[in-house]
């Protein structure tokens, strides 16, 4: 029986693996119990299982919610807080997933999740509907929701303990490093910040603040990225010399073109508070929903998708910030007045990281991640860590093939126990869940492992994961999985790939001064901001 490596893969969709692993020997071997106990003792993979977390004891934690768009209402469904249009939506969903005969879990999920001790008593969003819409869906006899005009009324009142800021990018550093200093515990979503400057400024203040900071990459509760860790530390890949990622989109809401709200006008939204520190331009619709196209506001490929990847890679390997990155790309696939890419590849060089490995000591040593990302095509591409001895593919589950020319696998190679184009380990801790995807978007994060995970075969919210682990952390002491440390070399990383993009040349990290290599003759926080020459104009149709 010989096995071609996509026919090992669909052999795997068929087995029953409940949740934990299944072992695929070479040819000649399949079945035969001794040897494949042998392999896995070889190997010693332990599938980890969910860090235990204290509970949330005492009074509620009292939150402010800031921002309540796209994603401050998912992450508000994380912490138990449905708006009742979303509640109705997914009952109709759901309804019409049982005529049609398909699965569909998403109400189901929110009303077996786990309660956590919390109170939403505030919302700051500077567009009516939405402050509104929170205020009529959250609200209850015991605690009205109150509306706060800005982020530092509601930081200063005295009212909130935390908060969870969901705003766009160039708000992110100033509304943490406001709470930071007041004290207030902060869940801000990524890229933590959107300068170089504020990135400096903002681990500071962190580090000098008895408020708990968790950045918002929710992949680091996804069990299938904790067993990759176990696999590279390990050595059963060998030494690591390079991995590749990617972002495929190819519909509107992947490429940022959100729909826009009929009631939004001046009068419903405050424009100079969306501003802030952006460019003074006259009030445009298009900017305000669909900002993450404009540098002035978002941050890109780079810092909104690359910053996904990138994080979960660092929480398998522990690389860091790379010493220098080159970054392309263009406007190839949405000429639609934006002027962020949407055709990106960047290459991070990490020429000192070493992962263990069979061969001598010295023999191998660096890096390369390779990002690549398309907004015109939704192929999926798989995560790959490639090593001397196997390689790797990583997502929700994840796949080790071994190496045709390995040193730590010669024998069993040699002795037809293992073939190249067999995998000989696989995790699926979602087998015996049924998922119903609503979108190629949300397909999109699924298949990376970013949106939830399972335990005991069961599908369980990796956001809310992450935020209860940050509310324990808050009520109980102790360390988050993705605090200001994590949080810097994430926002760094992206930094450098997007100032390469727009600068056109190599950037490089000083890690002993702990600072990006200055340009002379540059802003580098100006050239962040700031779109290239020519790049980008306004969409006159949706301008207010």
């Amino acid at each position: 029986m010989s096995w071609t490596r996509r026919e090992a893969l669909l052999g795997l969709g068929g087995i029953p693996i409940l949740g934990a692993v299944w072992w695929a020997g070479a040819a000649g071997t399949v079945g035969k119990k001794r040897a494949r106990n042998a392999i896995l003792e070889t190997l010693n993979i332990q599938p980890s299982l969910p860090a235990a977390v204290q509970g949330i004891g005492g009074e509620p934690v009292k939150l402010g919610i800031i921002g309540f768009g796209i994603r401050g209402e998912q992450l508000c469904r994380s912490l138990g807080y449905a708006t009742d249009e979303w509640i109705a939506a997914m009952e109709e969903e759901a309804a019409l997933a049982r005529e049609e005969g398909r699965p569909f879990t998403a109400l189901e999920d929110f009303h077996n999740q786990e309660p956590l001790n919390i109170r939403i008593v505030g919302v700051c969003d500077i567009f009516d509907v939405r402050a509104e819409k929170a205020i009529r869906s959250f609200s209850d006899e015991e605690v009205r929701v109150k509306r706060y005009a800005t982020h530092q009324e509601m930081i200063a009142s005295g009212e909130v303990e935390a908060v969870v800021i969901a705003t766009p990018d160039h708000w992110h550093a100033p509304m943490a490093m406001e709470a930071l200093r007041n004290n207030v515990h902060v869940y801000v979503e990524k890229p933590m910040t959107h300068t170089l400057s504020e990135t400096y400024e903002l681990r500071e203040v962190a580090r000098n603040s008895r408020a708990v900071l968790q950045v918002g990459h929710q992949h680091r509760q996804t069990l299938s990225f904790k067993t990759a860790r176990d696999i590279v530390d390990k050595g059963i890949l060998g030494h690591v010399s390079l991995i590749t990622t990617n972002t495929n989109r190819n519909d509107d809401n992947g490429a940022w073109n959100y729909d826009i709200h009929p009631d939004a006008s001046p009068d419903t939204i405050d424009w100079s508070q969306f501003l802030g520190n952006a460019p003074e331009i006259p009030f445009n619709k298009n900017h305000f929903f669909r900002w993450r196209k404009w540098w002035a506001y978002g941050s890109g490929l780079s810092g909104d998708l690359l910053t996904h990847d990138y994080d979960r890679l660092n929480c398998v390997l522990g690389m860091g910030i790379p010493s220098s990155v080159m970054a392309s790309g263009g406007i190839y696939t949405h000429r639609d007045g934006r002027n962020v890419p949407d055709v990106f590849q960047a290459n991070m060089e990490f020429p000192d990281f070493n992962t263990r490995g069979s061969q001598p000591s010295g023999k191998a040593k660096g890096m390369t991640f390779v990002y690549s990302a398309t907004l015109g095509n939704g192929l999926s591409r798989p995560t790959m860590l490639m090593g001397h001895d196997g390689s790797m593919e990583l997502g929700n589950q994840l796949t080790v093939w071994p190496d045709g020319r390995s040193t730590r696998y010669a024998e069993m190679l040699e002795s037809g126990k293992m073939e190249p184009q067999s995998p000989i380990y696989h995790y699926n801790p979602a087998a015996t869940a049924l998922d119903g995807v609503s979108s190629a978007t949300s397909q999109y994060f699924a298949d990376k492992g970013l949106m939830w995970t399972y335990i005991d075969g069961k599908r369980v919210d990796s956001t809310f994961l992450h935020m209860r682990e940050w509310l324990s952390a808050i009520r109980n002491g102790g360390e988050v999985s993705c605090g200001i440390q994590e949080g810097f070399e994430e926002a760094i990383s992206a930094h450098m790939a997007g100032l390469s993009w727009k600068l056109g040349r190599r950037i490089e990290w000083d890690r002993e001064a702990q600072r990006v290599v200055p340009i002379e003759g540059v802003d580098l926080d100006a050239a962040l901001c700031y779109s290239p020459p020519g790049i980008g104009q306004f969409a006159p149709d949706l301008v207010g």
